[in-house]
């Protein structure tokens, strides 16, 4: 499932913009990547890579409030530049019955 964050504006690839050029692009999602390690998600199960030309938003975390905090911090950092969200929330609800065997 990928859903769009943020607006939708410059392609990574393209020529500089007011989002930045391609290195600026780099630095900025470096700069998520960091801003999600350290803040207070602590989060080091999302990746963000350019990929053709946008930003592609991956992994796991623990629960649908965390991915809405990834997605906010998200639209912060990398604002006017087209993202896609790939996140999955992990199910950590215990078994309503018992595993047959």
């Amino acid at each position: 499932m990928s859903d769009p964050v943020g607006h939708q504006g410059p392609a990574a690839s393209g020529p500089a913009t007011a989002a930045g050029t391609p290195e600026n692009v780099e630095y900025r999602v470096a700069h998520l990547q960091n801003r999600l390690a350290a803040e207070e998600l602590g989060e080091l199960g999302v990746r963000a890579e350019v990929r053709a030309g946008a930003i592609a938003l991956t992994g796991t975390v623990p629960s649908a409030q965390c991915r809405q905090t990834v997605l906010r911090v998200a639209r912060e950092e990398l604002a006017g530049l087209t993202v896609h969200a790939d996140i999955v929330v992990a199910d950590t609800t215990r078994p309503d019955h018992a595993e047959e065997l």
